[in-house]
């Protein structure tokens, strides 16, 4: 390990002792293909979609687990380090910890949550990757969620100017999906809905289920029904409810109507009848071909699609 990126490493050595040097030394001898994605642990709470629970994607590889000391340095040695690898592999490691609840809040007792947030400026996508995968796993505290908050509009910025199903782009939409899971911070994504949409229509099967999972946490919110009803969302929206689409994306537009049916009927809400505009949601959902697309849909050859149709037929 001689030249510059040797020396980094021993002055990783230095602060951080042997075993926890060792456990980001190993990191970056691995293939690319072996890093793990980082994701939400926790199962959904108030405000969450029932029926879907949220994702756990932390497999387990390393085993590493770091103490208050250890993370404290590691944290030094993210913030000072200009080696992109030994960044990246750092932001793994203190992912990977921060699956853990105690370390959660460790993390966020020792500054480590600007520390990380930093990184998301990075120019390196994969830097910019593994922050935002951190990120998403601090996330699962609600004292967490208060700090990260402030970040939710550069993660939005992120999410829908980068390249189309890029890894950045779902790891931002999935630490925004874990930011949504309660009520508390919607509201910050209320100018960002017909974005969404549009990444939506034109993501690939995995972005779109990712986009549907946020949309999902918005939809179960009546303060953010008139949003999402007020977004301009383009007609082949509809071509979701076809019977061909993928069961895991069919079931989760058939949510999404039937959350915001949901919610309209809640006594007083849109009490004052808002004008929509052409072109939005909700002459989308209100209108005839979205109805035959849904009937239609009670002959479909899965059980728990039928299930869910026949449960919203009465609300068309």
């Amino acid at each position: 390990m001689g030249g510059p990126r040797g020396a980094g490493w021993v002055a990783a050595g230095l602060l951080l002792g042997a075993g926890a040097c060792y456990c980001i030394y190993r990191l970056t001898r691995g293939r690319r293909r072996g890093d793990r994605e980082l994701g939400i642990r926790s199962s959904k709470s108030a405000g969450g979609t029932a029926g879907f629970p949220a994702e756990d994607l932390t497999d387990g590889s390393y085993d590493d687990v770091l103490n208050a000391e250890q993370l404290q340095k590691l944290l030094y040695l993210l913030e000072s380090a200009e080696d992109p690898v030994i960044i990246e592999r750092a932001l793994i490691t203190l992912g990977n910890n921060a699956a853990f609840s105690v370390n959660q809040a460790i993390i966020r007792e020792l500054g480590g949550i600007p520390i990380v947030a930093n990184k998301i400026n990075h120019s390196n996508q994969s830097i910019k990757e593994k922050a935002l995968n951190a990120l998403n796993n601090l996330s699962v505290n609600v004292e967490n969620q208060i700090k990260i908050k402030i970040y939710i509009s550069q993660v939005c910025e992120d999410v829908f100017s980068g390249p189309l199903n890029s890894a950045v782009q779902l790891a931002g939409l999935r630490l925004l999906t874990n930011m949504t899971v309660t009520n508390d911070h919607q509201h910050m994504l209320h100018s960002y809905i017909t974005d969404l949409f549009q990444v939506l229509l034109t993501g690939n099967g995995n972005t779109k289920v990712q986009v549907l999972k946020l949309l999902l946490n918005l939809s179960e919110n009546p303060a953010m029904t008139e949003g999402l009803l007020r977004a301009q969302v383009d007609s082949s929206f509809l071509s979701l409810y076809d019977s061909h689409v993928a069961k895991e994306i069919l079931l989760r537009v058939l949510t999404l109507f039937q959350n915001i049916k949901n919610c309209l009927k809640i006594e007083g809400h849109l009490a004052a009848q808002p004008t929509f505009t052409e072109g939005s949601l909700f002459f989308l959902l209100h209108g005839e071909e979205c109805a035959q697309k849904i009937r239609a849909l009670v002959d479909h050859h899965d059980a728990e699609v039928k299930e869910k149709v026949v449960t919203i037929i009465p609300k068309i």
